[in-house]
């Protein structure tokens, strides 16, 4: 073999040796792993809440991929710890949560912080004791829930005199939306000069929402309003005053605006809600997470909370 042809057949032996290096450099950076984490998905909010991030997704497929999961109930705290840890396992870059206890989900939170997971908390607050404890930062993308629920019970006040008897039907009592919701619906009963008789937990459910109002209207036979943390309590509460044949007679709110409840507003049965714009909360959370990764932040430095809008709606609402 001459010398010219060995040294061509030296190049074409590097050349190809060097080929397998040549699709890396034309590689991009993979798409984020995006986590959704809700709560109950029989609840009409939480749906709306995946279908709006699904189409934002969508809109925005070549940005990043997206896993949504919920749990059965508003009380399966359980469960939803369990979605967290193997969203860990699935290695997300990126987690938003409405987590269904405002301190049980903080440890596997820290979990998933400490696995190198940007998390942002929407629709339910985590505790700020429980995440110093924990020594971590979570932002909160959501609504001020004392402010909406002091709009619906301003709106209440209206139709009611001072010294009237009215309850409270208050969400499953460990969550921080749950106890602001109440809070805010006592400001506006305070400032009427309402007598609140009773604030009971209803669980964010229809069933429980139902018999807890119903228990109320028996206990105090001469109550003329329910004041519901969510939508589906409200239904429930809807249910028991027409089985005490009390419709007209016992004003209904709640907090939400649910597609159920819509129909309600206009015939009366429930006199006003809020609206916190449930398709587009976890879209804030997402939106969140992802410019955190793209800036490349470190989960600490990501504290504060994103006030997102809230507003009443009644019969007259366009």
């Amino acid at each position: 073999m001459n010398t010219r042809i060995r040294l061509k057949l030296i190049a074409a032996t590097v050349l190809v040796c060097a080929l397998p290096s040549l699709p890396a450099l034309a590689q991009t950076a993979p798409k984020p792993k995006v986590a959704l984490v809700m709560k109950s998905l029989a609840n009409e909010f939480f749906l709306t809440m995946e279908n709006g991030a699904k189409a934002h997704q969508k809109a925005h497929a070549a940005q990043y991929d997206l896993i949504a999961n919920g749990i059965k109930d508003e009380q399966d705290t359980s469960n939803q710890i369990k979605i967290v840890e193997q969203m860990i396992v699935s290695k997300v870059n990126g987690m938003v949560i409405a987590p269904a206890d405002s301190k049980a989900l903080v440890p596997v939170i820290k979990k998933a912080i400490d696995a190198g997971i940007i998390v942002v908390n929407i629709d339910n607050k985590l505790d700020d004791a429980a995440l110093k404890e924990k020594g971590i930062v979570v932002p909160f993308v959501g609504p001020d829930n004392r402010k909406g629920a002091k709009l619906v019970g301003d709106y209440l006040a209206k139709q009611i005199k001072s010294g009237d008897k009215v309850a409270i039907i208050e969400g499953v009592s460990t969550t921080i939306n749950a106890q602001q919701r109440t809070l805010g619906f006592q400001d506006a009963m305070k400032t009427a000069g309402a007598n609140v008789v009773s604030v009971q937990s209803g669980q964010w459910e229809i069933d429980p929402g139902n018999k807890v109002a119903a228990a109320m209207l028996n206990a105090h036979p001469d109550i003329k309003a329910l004041l519901a943390g969510n939508d589906n309590m409200a239904l429930g509460a809807v249910a028991a005053v027409k089985a005490a044949g009390k419709t007209g007679k016992v004003l209904v709110v709640g907090y939400d605006n649910i597609n159920a409840i819509k129909p309600m507003l206009q015939d009366g049965r429930v006199l006003a809600t809020a609206d916190q714009f449930a398709s587009q909360q976890a879209v804030f959370g997402i939106e969140t997470v992802l410019k955190a990764i793209a800036d490349k932040k470190s989960q600490n430095s990501l504290g504060g909370t994103v006030e997102t809008k809230v507003e009443l709606v009644t019969k007259d609402t366009k």
